[in-house]
């Protein structure tokens, strides 16, 4: 069947605009979308930083201080206590268990030195006037570069549409007074 040409619709030159429009406004929905997601996962890392920096306080405060003990306690705190070497939160490969720093500091705040031998030996530095230097009073725990001066952690986006995020995670610390530390009766 024939339509007359003056029954039929003329050609608009509009044909195609619904596609182009579509086109311009999902690659903005899609770049909003994933920015928000980015942001969410800075949040995640962010919070997840300041749990673990609690969570490695009070475990160093109450578990010995022997290399072993403290590499389990950095596992530990990053959800990973069942595995060996260096590990990442999950979510969150900039934080890995190297990233969380454990010092044990005497009543002055600065590190013990000499650091006692054992939880023992802390008891007897304690009670001690004369090594008063080498009692560990507190306990501080820290996620940061491991470079001395314990700088932030850099923030790695993964969707590398949004290098701006590349930010320093804020560093935190936990600084907790030092009880048993391993001690047994």
């Amino acid at each position: 069947m024939n339509i007359p040409p003056l029954m039929q619709k003329p050609r608009s030159r509009q044909s195609g605009v619904a596609a182009v429009e579509f086109g311009l406004i999902a690659t903005l929905l899609f770049l909003l979308s994933l920015g928000i997601i980015e942001f969410g996962r800075f949040m995640y890392v962010w919070n997840t930083t300041q749990e673990i920096t609690r969570h490695a306080a009070r475990e160093a405060a109450v578990r010995n201080f022997d290399a072993d003990s403290i590499d389990a306690i950095q596992r530990g705190a990053i959800f990973s206590a069942d595995t060996t070497g260096d590990v990442a939160v999950p979510g969150g490969p900039e934080i890995a268990s190297t990233n969380v720093v454990i010092r044990y500091l005497n009543a002055d705040g600065v590190p013990a030195t000499p650091m006692p031998d054992n939880p023992e030996d802390n008891i007897a530095a304690c009670l001690d006037v004369d090594r008063a230097a080498s009692c560990i009073r507190y306990v501080e725990a820290s996620v940061c570069m491991d470079d001395g001066d314990c700088t932030p952690v850099p923030y790695q986006p993964l969707i590398g549409l949004f290098p701006f995020l590349a930010i320093d995670i804020p560093r935190s610390t936990v600084i907790m007074p030092a009880e048993s530390l391993g001690y047994r009766i």
